[in-house]
């Protein structure tokens, strides 16, 4: 099983990045998905989740309206559209997939990408 974040990088203040997940020995229409981020010296946090069929979704305040998750099940991948960066958006993003009903806390998670880091420079 295998979770491959992808499309972090280096990015002003004010651009947008899209960020992928595509996962390998697991079928993700079996599993809520989500995003979390660690910046430097903080708590991995939840960033937004979203439903098997791709039907719900939920954000952190700290990015609603600027970003927006979605998934494909067919290509077995997830999404993470960021626009309107700000520095505080730097960390190291992980996808996740959890076989609870709705994941918020990273304890409810059964499986971890290795992370990207997006950088944004003022």
């Amino acid at each position: 099983v295998q979770l491959q974040a992808s499309g972090g990088g280096l990015v002003q203040a004010g651009g947008s990045l899209r960020l992928s997940c595509v996962a390998s020995g697991l079928p993700i229409s079996n599993y809520f998905m989500g995003w979390f981020r660690q910046a430097p010296g903080k708590e991995r946090e939840f960033v937004t989740g979203i439903s098997r069929r791709g039907d719900s979704t939920g954000y952190s305040d700290s990015v609603k309206g600027r970003f927006t998750i979605s998934r494909d099940n067919a290509k077995n991948t997830m999404y993470l559209q960021m626009n309107s960066l700000v520095p505080e958006d730097t960390a190291v993003y992980y996808c996740a997939a959890s076989s609870a009903v709705v994941g918020i806390t990273a304890s409810a998670y059964d499986y971890w990408g290795q992370g990207t880091l997006v950088t944004v420079s003022s």
